[in-house]
């Protein structure tokens, strides 16, 4: 699952670039004081979804969220672990966090999720920094711990199930568009990719009931919202066994009954891993209008010696025949990546492989990040990190400069065209004007007309681009 990157910001145009984003909803006014907990959540998308779900366990225990850090009786931090710069961000918010807790000793303060798994009782032990110290599977155990928390009794529960999937909870969407919601369908990857922590912190791959989440997509359009992102590790090998049919759900299916619910429903999903993704998927894609064209497939690096390294148990060849395949059977789909440069012993040769698969699988964007070495990690125990860090950011400026100029020249073969666009709500810099996102995930901006509203379908004419946007009119049909 790829890592996301960004500064604290509540109206960014792209989900993918939520980093340190602070949910909340005004808490009702009530007799008496009413409690509530201030949540920032940084990582991968599973931790915005895992906090909705955090939001609703706490509910139930009388706690309301909050924007307001300053009043808050309990402050949590969803925590990522797949690079050490945010690792390094979550230790600065939470000396942030304890200047509070210096103010007012009552202030409850929890680490959850990855990081939480990954340095279980350290927080507490060493550091003194928390009250509570919350792993991905264990949210049910919140309100337990939190009664402890308040008689001054710290806890830690980071218990990895192979059962837990949350399918019963209804998460609680917190500072949401209306619009757009994610829906987790599985938990946890069974993948053991040697550069990832991810298997240790969130445990092996386990299906969530495919006919909960066909329900949750029905509640979320009765509700009014127009798009769902099915959300998981690697959701291609989604794989649910009926336990009273016996009858097994794999993905392309799950897919199908998703898109079913309503054809004004659109469906997103991420990750896809390389050597999962089926044709079948690909022709379910293909069949329904309301399955965005979009894939996110991460290829890492684009040489085999490295990627047999990885542990991503794909070559080259196959990767670039999986990219064949999409365009071969969505022509018009666009395809991202997640791709990490100056990986152990990576050559100069093998680097500008990487470079040349950028240019071969036409990019329309990429998440790219030096190889940052997680403790723990196969590839920390097996090889040594022994590319310089100024040649990894060189090559990273090599990969960064690349990708722009071809989600550039993506986007700017997309002028004239036109396309259908879910308005998401006002961009971010004019209230005069609205964003929208096409089916291949493209963000597009154009001015508002009277009667449109979030959560309404137009067709725009694309008149602009840039590397990360795109510019449009209202189609009039005259």
């Amino acid at each position: 699952m790829f890592e996301q990157a960004g500064p604290l910001n509540l109206n960014k145009d792209m989900d993918e670039s939520r980093q340190g984003e602070v949910f909340f909803q005004e808490a009702p006014v009530r007799d008496g004081h009413q409690r509530s907990f201030y949540i920032e959540s940084y990582g991968c998308q599973m931790n915005f979804s895992d906090s909705e779900i955090v939001a609703s366990i706490l509910g139930e225990v009388g706690f309301q969220p909050t924007r307001e850090m300053e009043t808050a009786d309990l402050i949590l931090v969803n925590t990522c672990s797949i690079r050490e710069k945010a690792e390094e961000t979550v230790r600065k918010r939470l000396q942030v966090f304890n200047k509070q807790k210096r103010q007012r000793p009552d202030l409850m303060i929890g680490v959850l999720g990855c990081m939480a798994e990954r340095l279980k009782a350290k927080f507490l032990e060493e550091e003194k920094l928390v009250d509570m110290v919350v792993g991905p599977d264990a949210y049910r155990d919140l309100p337990k711990l939190l009664a402890n928390a308040e008689e001054g009794e710290k806890g830690v529960n980071v218990f990895l199930s192979r059962e837990e999937t949350y399918a019963d909870i209804s998460p609680l969407r917190l500072d949401s568009n209306g619009v757009t919601a994610f829906i987790s369908i599985m938990r946890g990857c069974d993948n053991m990719c040697s550069f990832c922590v991810v298997p240790y912190t969130r445990g092996r791959e386990r299906s969530r009931n495919a006919f909960s989440i066909v329900s949750e997509a029905q509640d979320l359009f009765d509700r009014g919202y127009r798009e769902v992102t099915l959300l998981g590790q690697n959701v291609d090998s989604y794989k649910w066994e009926n336990p009273e049919t016996k009858e097994v759900v794999n993905f392309a299916q799950l897919l199908e009954m998703t898109a079913l619910v309503h054809p004004d429903l659109r469906i997103r999903f991420s990750t896809s891993h390389p050597k999962d993704i089926t044709d079948e998927v690909l022709y379910t894609m293909a069949r329904y209008e309301n399955i965005c064209n979009y894939i996110h497939l991460p290829v890492q690096s684009g040489n085999s010696r490295i990627l047999e390294l990885m542990n991503r148990t794909y070559d080259r060849e196959w990767y670039m025949d999986r990219v064949r395949a999409i365009y071969r059977i969505i022509p018009d789909c666009a395809i991202s990546s997640d791709i990490i440069t100056g990986f152990c012993t990576e050559t100069e040769e093998e680097h500008q492989e990487s470079l040349s698969m950028i240019e071969f699988a036409n990019y329309s964007m990429s998440y790219m990040f030096a190889y940052s070495e997680r403790p723990g990690t196969p590839a920390a125990k097996k090889y040594a990190d022994d590319v310089p860090e100024e040649v990894k950011k060189r090559r990273l400026d090599e990969v960064i400069r690349l990708q722009t100029q071809i989600a550039y020249r993506h986007n700017k073969a997309d002028i004239g065209k036109t396309f259908k666009v879910l308005i998401e709500g006002d961009s971010k810099r004019s209230e005069l004007e609205f964003k929208g996102r096409n089916s291949q995930n493209k963000m597009i901006v154009f001015p508002k007309k009277p009667g449109l509203r979030p959560g309404d379908y137009v067709m725009i004419r694309i008149t602009e681009a840039t590397s990360a946007t795109l510019r449009g009119k209202i189609e009039t049909g005259d």
